[in-house]
């Protein structure tokens, strides 16, 4: 059979029961658009730019079973999809990336869009494609698919030169997609064994889990349980453990995290970690203590031993890992269970930290743990809540609980601000049943807010919040006491109400504490009815984090004695 490019692509995507594209059409990937149009499965969107469509697709990726895919025109468009790309790379997201690409059967050189993609793109995908036959269209996107997912999960480029699209070729038959199975091997079985041991005979065990361990809830809970261990997320693994649990106890677990970690994690003689690199934000600038029978499972090796040495490796997907893990851990005698005490004292020292901050005095802005208190109790359990990147970002996970696996995410070790507009939009499309909201700085949402208009025009009824104190808040808060002053970090006056109004979107302003109730439930009213609502907070940020205040100590005992004495003597010379 003949068939071009374009049909093939389609073919290939349906078969992977792709549900939507994000991406802009051109020159080079109009035949592939046409295509998607007729297909009864998959909805292309326009985005008014590739990197927030690329975050739409990561957010896709992280509140679905469907991969969030990206259809590119090159060169312009992979670099504008860059950041969406370099953060799905670096956050452990499947995505799959799908462009154009220049004729490979012309005459000339120096065609529009020339380059070498594969050169740019090569640092922040898992692996790239260039296709040179028609007969290789469709098993090479299923094969980009796989290695999407297979292991550490992350995204796949895949080039489809235009006269290929344009062109009807040769294909010999059309394949049928079947995905292949996974399970655990002999080495990993052997491993689990012998964690279980470890754990049964420690005194303080406790649990340290990341997005690696976010489909593996139910296990992770009752290992906890046998153990009667504490649990402690990393920042973007927030959703892997319900706050709900009582033995939940937050974000980190050294001098950064909430005092119900820092207290339930001091004593702490074995750690199991599940699906963490210990990365920076997650170890609180690497302010963590670690013990030396540590448990690391994670399905990229690569990941084992570079911050902290482990006792014990176990090279698996965290849901086949913790679900034998579990079955192990029956078979053995627990030497230590703390029963009722564990879970009092987490629930007492959560307690006494929200206390702390709604007595926090926010004069004429509104309080954050008042703002999030009233948000939990009006929201359904199952809502998505997504931050953006900035010290909104701290006070979300601090003080917002999140209850279900997946629904709660945040851009992490790529950390790019301006993701949180165009997530909420892709996890709304992906969920449409669902309450979405976005916590959104002031920066951060001047850096997508073009994105409404999308959200606008195709009714997504997400609610975006935006916590406007008219700074950056987080480097400003940085700046100020080393420096004394803030160097590029206050923000112009911005009316957000023109910028909602003129994008369609409905606007609400919330000006103090009293008006919170009230203005929440008519933003989620507004969002029942298929319209996008912008939020405006007049924001308290003046009391500092936990995560804050522990990685400013902690970067500073870290510093060379030379640079933090230039340090500290410039910060107090300056107020004088």
């Amino acid at each position: 059979m003949k068939k071009t490019a374009a049909w093939l692509v389609r073919y290939a995507l349906e078969q992977l029961e792709i549900k939507f594209t994000f991406g802009i059409p051109g020159v080079h990937n109009t035949e592939i658009y046409d295509e998607l149009e007729k297909s009864p499965l998959i909805n292309p969107v326009l985005v008014t730019h590739e990197g927030y469509g690329a975050f739409m697709a990561d957010a896709v990726s992280r509140s679905s079973d469907n991969i969030g895919t990206l259809v590119i025109v090159p060169a312009a468009g992979a670099t504008h999809a860059a950041s969406g790309i370099g953060e799905a790379f670096l956050d452990g997201i499947p995505m799959l990336v799908i462009s154009g690409g220049v004729r490979t059967d012309s005459q000339f050189q120096y065609q529009l869009h020339d380059m070498d993609q594969h050169k740019m793109l090569e640092p922040i995908t898992k692996k790239t494609f260039k296709v040179t036959s028609h007969q290789d269209v469709v098993s090479t996107i299923f094969e980009a698919y796989r290695v999407a997912n297979e292991g550490e999960p992350g995204p796949v480029f895949v080039e489809i030169p235009v006269n290929l699209q344009l062109d009807k070729g040769e294909v010999d038959d059309l394949p049928i997609y079947r995905p292949e199975p996974v399970s655990l091997t002999h080495m990993a079985k052997q491993a689990i064994t012998e964690a279980a041991q470890l754990l049964a005979q420690a005194t303080n065990p406790a649990i340290f889990v990341g997005w690696g361990a976010v489909q593996a809830t139910e296990s992770t809970a009752a290992i906890a349980e046998l153990l009667d261990a504490p649990v402690a997320t990393t920042l973007q693994g927030l959703s892997a453990f319900s706050a709900k649990h009582p033995l939940h106890t937050g974000m980190g677990f050294g001098p950064a995290a909430v005092p119900a970690a820092t207290n339930a994690f001091k004593a702490c003689d074995c750690l199991l970690a599940v699906g963490t690199r210990f990365a920076e934000i997650a170890t609180g600038s690497f302010g963590v203590t670690v013990p030396e029978n540590l448990i690391h499972i994670d399905i990229n090796p690569q990941v084992f031993n570079a911050n902290y040495p482990a006792k014990v490796t176990i090279e698996a997907d965290a849901t086949f890992a913790l679900a034998q893990l579990a079955t192990s851990l029956t078979e053995q005698t627990i030497k230590a269970k703390r029963g009722d005490a564990i879970r009092q004292s987490i629930a007492d020292d959560k307690q006494a930290y929200l206390d702390s901050w709604l007595a926090h005095h926010s004069g004429e802005r509104v309080n954050p743990a008042h703002f999030f208190q009233q948000l939990r109790a009006q929201l359904a359990d199952d809502a998505f809540v997504i931050a953006d990147d900035g010290n909104h970002t701290f006070l979300t996970a601090e003080l917002m609980p999140c209850y279900q696996a997946k629904h709660f995410f945040s851009p992490t070790d790529f950390n790019c601000m301006g993701y949180a507009i165009p997530a909420v939009i892709g996890a709304k499309l992906a969920n449409p049943a669902h309450q979405v909201v976005g916590i959104i700085g002031d920066g951060a949402f001047l850096m997508s807010q073009t994105e409404l208009f999308t959200a606008a025009h195709l009714s997504v009824g997400g609610i975006f919040i935006i916590f406007n104190d008219g700074e950056l808040a987080q480097i400003s808060q940085a700046q100020s006491t080393p420096y004394n002053k803030k160097t590029c970090t206050v923000l112009p006056d911005i009316k957000f109400q023109g910028i909602a109004q003129a994008s369609g979107c409905h606007y609400l302003r919330i000006d103090n504490n009293d008006q919170v109730a009230e203005k929440l439930a008519q933003a989620i009213e507004l969002s029942t009815e298929q319209h996008p609502v912008v939020v405006d907070v007049n924001i308290d940020y003046s009391k500092k984090t936990r995560f804050t205040q522990g990685i400013i100590a902690t970067n500073l005992k870290r510093m060379k004695l030379p640079t933090k004495v230039r340090m500290i003597s410039r910060a107090l010379w300056r107020r004088v």
